[in-house]
């Protein structure tokens, strides 16, 4: 072919392409710009959504932060309440937190009899007679209200002490898609008590028509305990704003393991000291007991004189004063 003719075809060609992509620029340009306009609204539009979901995000994480702060105060609020009732209960309630189920009439006909019988051997055993008074207040109001703090105090060691247990197994059963009622049916059915009876009551008290929130922050009325008191937030708060509530338990639970192992802890910081307590504390008994034993007549006028007996009076309110100074030295709150 001839160079020329070549020449020709091409120079035709580009000619061609030139006279049509000047015809198309218009239209090129438009679409290029309408192009560029739609992907910056497609670009505006995500922002948008990008913020706004931003913003709900916020929005909500403040209102959750605002609803467990009303909580949180609403709850505070009523556990002042609750304390200033709980810290010196009435005796009704304090027998019923020691589990012992009595009419008020019966303990006080128990602790009159308790009261006079004291009397009775105190007068058997030639006490003098401003004794015997004594005898009578002590049998009638300090014996049996000790014994009512004893047993209570008891009751709940037993219970903390199957709680953190009882705590594990809700747990698991809710992880296994058991609902919170059916794990609190299962531990009032299975635990130990005290811990059985106190779930049975939060049974009892939602078959009555009571939410579990409601219940179990009634649970520390019954266990004058901060234990209690906390499985009560828990529900509370879990019921009002949400949340893992197995998660929330199991928390719960390792804090009342690491108390157990703390209150433990301080227990055997503080042996050595309650054993020098204890010794200081039957010192004079044992050095009374050996004084009488070798020398029976050195030491009979205390017992036989008025004399006698103010001193032993006056010793005996000492030791007791130094005792309970002792004792509250070496009781830490955990």
């Amino acid at each position: 072919m001839d160079l020329s003719l070549l020449g020709f075809v091409l120079l035709a060609a580009v000619s061609a392409a030139a006279v049509a992509y000047a015809l198309m620029f218009n239209t090129i340009s438009a679409e290029r710009k309408a192009e560029q306009r739609l992907e910056s609204v497609k670009r505006v539009e995500t922002d948008r959504n990008v913020i706004r979901a931003t913003r709900e995000r916020a929005s909500e994480a403040a209102r959750r932060r605002r609803t467990i702060q009303e909580s949180l105060s609403e709850l505070e609020a009523r556990q002042k309440d609750r304390d200033r009732y709980l810290t010196r209960p009435p005796l009704k309630i304090q027998l019923h937190q020691a589990g012992i189920e009595m009419p008020m009439r019966r303990f006080y006909m128990l602790s009159t009899a308790g009261g006079i019988f004291l009397a009775f051997l105190a007068l058997i055993a030639g006490a003098p007679l401003w004794v015997v008074p004594g005898a009578l207040l002590a049998g009638i109001f300090g014996i049996p209200r000790w014994i009512v703090a004893y047993l209570r105090k008891r009751r709940v060691k037993a219970f903390l002490d199957e709680f953190p247990n009882a705590l594990d197994v809700i747990v698991r059963a809710v992880k296994s898609g058991l609902p919170l009622n059916d794990a609190v049916r299962m531990i009032a059915a299975e635990a130990r008590e005290p811990v059985k009876s106190e779930f049975r009551r939060l049974v009892e008290a939602q078959q009555l028509g009571l939410s579990m929130a409601e219940a179990a922050m009634r649970m520390s009325e019954t266990i004058p305990c901060p234990e209690a008191n906390f499985f009560g937030i828990v529900i509370q708060i879990q019921s009002q704003s949400g949340g893992n509530l197995s998660e929330a338990l199991g928390n719960l639970s390792r804090v009342l393991r690491d108390r157990k192992k703390m209150k433990a802890k301080v227990q055997a910081l503080s042996m050595e000291a309650k054993a020098s307590a204890a010794i200081i504390g039957a010192l004079p008994v044992v050095v009374a007991v050996l004084v009488y034993i070798t020398s029976p007549g050195y030491i009979m006028p205390l017992f036989t004189t008025s004399a006698g007996h103010l001193v032993l009076g006056v010793s005996a309110v000492w030791m007791c004063i130094g005792i309970f100074v002792m004792r509250q030295m070496m009781n830490f709150e955990v």
